[in-house]
């Protein structure tokens, strides 16, 4: 027991979510994801493109690559 924990690393991995934003739609209608993904990419038109990660029911977080690409977002 003691080898194993001798040989044990603990790494404190912390995502960096500065060219995040967290988004909601507002809506009491069904919203389909793949379509708002696509009408979002094709709106903020990305350099780098954007990953979009469905959160929670009607949420959603936007991870850009690029400051430009965020501030475009938010503009």
């Amino acid at each position: 027991m003691e080898e194993e924990l001798e040989n044990l690393n603990i790494v404190d991995e912390k995502e960096d979510y500065k060219l995040c934003l967290v988004g909601r739609v507002l809506t009491n209608s069904m919203v389909h994801f793949l379509s708002m993904r696509n009408t979002l990419v094709d709106l903020w038109h990305p350099l780098e493109g954007v990953s979009i990660a469905d959160i929670v029911e009607k949420g959603s977080l936007f991870r850009f690559y690029y400051e430009i690409d965020l501030k475009r977002a938010i503009d």
